[in-house]
């Protein structure tokens, strides 16, 4: 188990804009400019998010700008750019395992796999403490992706399960201690300003409701 987790975790090669996939799992957003270029962007409810992911961005080559969506929360986006267009032809269109979700446009990719550095950029984007467990926000507005994106975290050996319908906001949530402790060598450590959304970390104050239901 921990020499299968370490060959995943996000330590285990260079970054690259593959990993930029993780901010697709949860309720980022690319869009394609024809078939000549495309654009990543992710709305997030704390500035410090912002502020890491565009670091993130910027370290795998990707230029990104903060600025302020138009519902008042930080959003981190970059240019259309021509070498985001595979990571849109996969997620968008070509490749996809089952219907686009007519809401967002986004669909698994067939044969996705995920990585503790894909997993990484979910967590930063979409990622904090709940009362029993570790919460991995999806986008609500893809729903025919929850399903696929729990599967994937399998074979990294962190099962995990969905929120149920009174959760305010879906996610993917794992429990247990030695799930959580996969989870978190597969991530590597918080960057600064990033520890209280980390795995172990005490939940907000008033979380979100978490009935889970069983996917497995």
């Amino acid at each position: 188990m921990d020499r299968t987790i370490s060959l995943f975790s996000a330590e285990a090669s260079g970054p690259g804009l593959g990993d930029l996939a993780g901010l697709l799992c949860c309720h980022g957003q690319i869009t394609g400019f024809g078939r000549t270029a495309a654009r990543l962007s992710v709305v997030v409810e704390e500035p410090w998010r912002a502020h890491v992911l565009a670091r993130e961005l910027r370290h795998r080559g990707a230029d990104a700008q903060v600025s302020r969506a138009d519902c008042g929360n930080p959003q981190v986006r970059t240019s259309f750019r021509v070498d985001l267009l595979p990571l849109a032809l996969r997620w968008l269109r070509e490749g996809c395992a089952g219907p686009v979700e007519d809401d967002s446009g986004k669909a698994v990719p067939d044969g996705f796999r995920l990585s503790g550095a894909v997993l990484r950029m979910w967590a930063l984007a979409g990622g904090r403490p709940g009362t029993q467990g570790y919460l991995l926000g999806v986008d609500p507005l893809a729903p025919g992706m929850h399903e696929r994106l729990v599967e994937a975290l399998t074979p990294l050996g962190v099962m995990a399960k969905l929120t149920g319908p009174k959760a305010e906001v879906p996610a993917v949530k794992v429990t247990g201690k030695r799930r959580l402790e996969a989870l978190l060598e597969l991530i590597g450590e918080p960057p600064r300003g990033a520890e209280a959304a980390w795995p172990g970390a005490a939940p907000e104050a008033a979380p979100h409701p978490e009935a889970v239901t069983s996917t497995a």
